[in-house]
């Protein structure tokens, strides 16, 4: 069974996107997204990483509108795509080689968006390799 490897990114909204960018840069280290395909964006460690649900009522994200989308990395997208459109999951896959890598798009049941990146080239990441599928 093909699983995610980890996450690849999570983009939100705001209303000031270049202050909060780079509040996250001064303030907790979260250096800014790539301008070019040239640029490495931020790495975090390893570790865990928590995944969890809410309930839609809760108030611990704040505002309720809150909107979001999460990208995760997978080891191997076609074999990702086949095990989704086998459950019977549309998936949108596209068709384009980026510098970083392939792309897919899909919704969880509720309807978040969720996209799927293979990367490539200087974009993998060492370890990845020894993660068991």
């Amino acid at each position: 069974m093909e699983k995610v490897l980890g996450i690849g990114g999570f983009f939100f909204k705001a209303k000031d996107w270049p202050a909060l960018k780079a509040w996250y840069g001064a303030h907790l280290g979260v250096t800014p997204g790539a301008e070019t395909y040239d640029e490495l964006g931020w790495r975090a460690g390893g570790g865990v990483t928590v995944f969890e649900p809410f309930d839609e009522a809760t108030e611990y994200f704040g505002r309720a509108q809150q909107s979001w989308m999460i990208n995760f990395r997978v080891r191997d997208l076609k074999a990702m795509v086949d095990q989704l459109r086998a459950a019977e999951i549309e998936v949108e896959v596209d068709p384009e080689e980026y510098p970083n890598g392939f792309f897919a798009r899909l919704k969880d049941p509720e309807g978040n968006p969720i996209q799927l990146w293979q990367p490539t080239g200087k974009y993998l990441i060492a370890d990845e390799s020894r993660i068991p599928g």
